[in-house]
């Protein structure tokens, strides 16, 4: 099963409602998304760190996905100030570095950044059953908050039934090469894995349905929307318009 790392814990963001948190990162996350303004933006990545001080998760496993996303926006400084063309800065030989390139490329930075840190602080701290079951709470549609819950659950299911295959064909001493024998090889293995897939979601479809399945997960802990919850929806969702404002006012 996926590790959950941060959904593990008792800070203020912990005990806080899916639903409420959910409401919370589409509102923040429209508003990083939508804005061009450094003031909104830096604003934004300032309460991305307060949430993820609320949230108390540890500081390594964090930097660790933030280097991961941050790794696409390195490909976007090194052509945005070249390729984006307007007002030149300066100029490196044959290379011209816009300004209108680097404000972009910081701008998007800063969203990433942003939006990363609130995606783990708010959703990150609770369990991908539990948003599912938020998800349906908030009325989307039960169909996809289905398919959420249910490739979540057996996702990882087909991942073993392919590691099983794998290491069938590692005890027989396959070595994967450049050939057609590797090729074919692993066109049978995958081929292999979706037939046990499908037997498998069978067998599983039909113990649902001996246990009474009509459609419809039932989540085993029912959480509530209690006093603190609607206090911290509050709150959030002024800061954000507060700060969705912002260019309207300058």
């Amino acid at each position: 099963m996926m590790d959950e790392r941060f959904a593990r814990g008792n800070s203020l963001l912990h005990r806080r409602d899916p639903k409420v948190k959910v409401i919370v990162a589409v509102a923040f996350i429209t508003v990083v998304a939508i804005s061009n303004s450094f003031v909104v933006v830096t604003m934004a990545l300032t309460l991305a760190f307060v949430l993820m001080t609320l949230s108390r998760l540890e500081a390594r496993p964090v930097m660790k996905r933030l280097l991961a996303a941050n790794t696409f926006t390195l490909f976007l400084w090194l052509t945005l100030p070249l390729t984006y063309g307007g007002e030149e800065l300066t100029s490196l030989g044959p290379f011209s570095l816009s300004t209108e390139g680097i404000r972009l490329a910081t701008l998007i930075t800063l969203k990433t950044n942003c939006i990363v840190l609130s995606l783990i602080a708010l959703l990150g701290t609770s369990r991908i059953a539990s948003l599912g079951h938020a998800l349906e709470g908030l009325h989307f549609s039960k169909r996809l908050c289905f398919l959420l819950l249910f490739s979540y659950r057996y996702i990882f299911v087909i991942y073993q039934e392919y590691q099983k295959l794998n290491r069938a064909a590692g005890l027989r001493c396959f070595v994967p090469t450049t050939n057609i024998h590797t090729y074919r090889t692993y066109g049978y293995l995958f081929g292999m894995t979706l037939v046990r897939s499908w037997n498998r979601a069978t067998r599983v479809h039909h113990a649902m349905l001996l246990r009474g399945f009509n459609g419809r997960l039932i989540p085993l802990d029912r959480q509530t929307i209690g006093r603190t919850d609607i206090f911290f929806l509050v709150i959030a969702l002024t800061f954000t318009a507060a700060m969705g404002s912002i260019p309207f006012l300058m």
